[in-house]
């Protein structure tokens, strides 16, 4: 099943200069299957009660699928990664976080900071969270704590995570953290494919089985440090291939069975 969460072409064009918050708290969710989201009442990890209401997703605007209280994201999550960066492979996981603030929608703009020199793409696969969970017990199943799965950008100033020597304000800038456009409550398989496109040139590809730190580790290392609570969002960490973007560039993220997660790139805003 495919949930999301969206607003009619027609709203979104009557309602300009939206934030991307404002533009979530009126949004409907749905269940998207056959070309059709079919809506759906309350949030997307809820009991998904129909409402009757249909619209063809030709005729609306992929909204973020949540707004997290919190984004985890891995480091290093891949040892072809970590070795392009010249970092040693971690021997456990390492998170680090980014503001609900950077988020964006699919097709929103990536905005540029002034003070950065250098902005890269990271793609990868995310999952969101679809129960409370707080200090899971070891025999206990994470099946039912994750509501599905997602493309998701972690977008980075990497001169300036250079500089800083962590990775707060590199990674979290306004518009740094594109998601959706949808959620795939089936789990990926081992040999799901995750590729970043810049342009339509392939700049990076790999699979699930290829992370460091698999689904449940990365899953169990957090939850046993923060309660997790629905709509947060987790992100598994980028392939090698990491590289600088231009003002002007469409960067597109893709999973298999999930979708493309598209943006474009634009200067530094007055």
């Amino acid at each position: 099943m495919k949930l999301c969460r969206f607003e009619p072409i027609e709203a979104a064009g009557r309602l300009p200069g939206r934030t991307p918050a404002e533009a979530y708290q009126s949004s409907h969710a749905g269940i998207v299957e056959d070309g059709v989201i079919r809506e759906i009442s309350g949030e997307i990890w809820g009991e998904r009660q129909p409402t009757g209401r249909e619209f063809p997703v030709e005729r609306v605007r992929f909204l973020p699928p949540s707004w997290p209280s919190k984004i985890i994201c891995m480091a290093r999550n891949y040892l072809d990664h970590a070795a392009e960066m010249n970092i040693e492979a971690p021997k456990q996981p390492v998170i680090f976080s980014k503001p609900p603030s950077a988020i964006i929608a699919p097709l929103d703009e990536i905005v540029m900071p002034h003070i950065s020199k250098r902005v890269d793409y990271e793609g990868e696969l995310a999952f969101l969270i679809g129960r409370r969970c707080s200090h899971p017990k070891p025999s206990e199943e994470i099946a039912p704590y994750i509501l599905g799965y997602t493309c998701l950008n972690d977008v980075t100033a990497r001169d300036l995570q250079r500089l800083d020597g962590q990775y707060t304000r590199g990674k979290g800038f306004d518009t740094f953290c594109p998601f959706g456009p949808v959620i795939d409550t089936e789990p990926p398989s081992p040999h799901t494919r995750i590729e970043t496109f810049v342009n339509g040139t392939k700049r990076q590809s790999a699979r699930v089985a290829d992370m460091v730190f698999g689904i449940e580790t990365i899953f169990r290392w957090i939850a046993e440090a923060m309660t997790l609570e629905p709509g947060d969002l987790i992100a598994t960490g980028t392939p090698a291939g990491v590289g600088p973007l231009s003002a002007g560039d469409v960067v597109e993220v893709r999973v298999d069975a999930i979708g493309t997660l598209r943006n474009r790139v634009v200067g530094p805003r007055d």
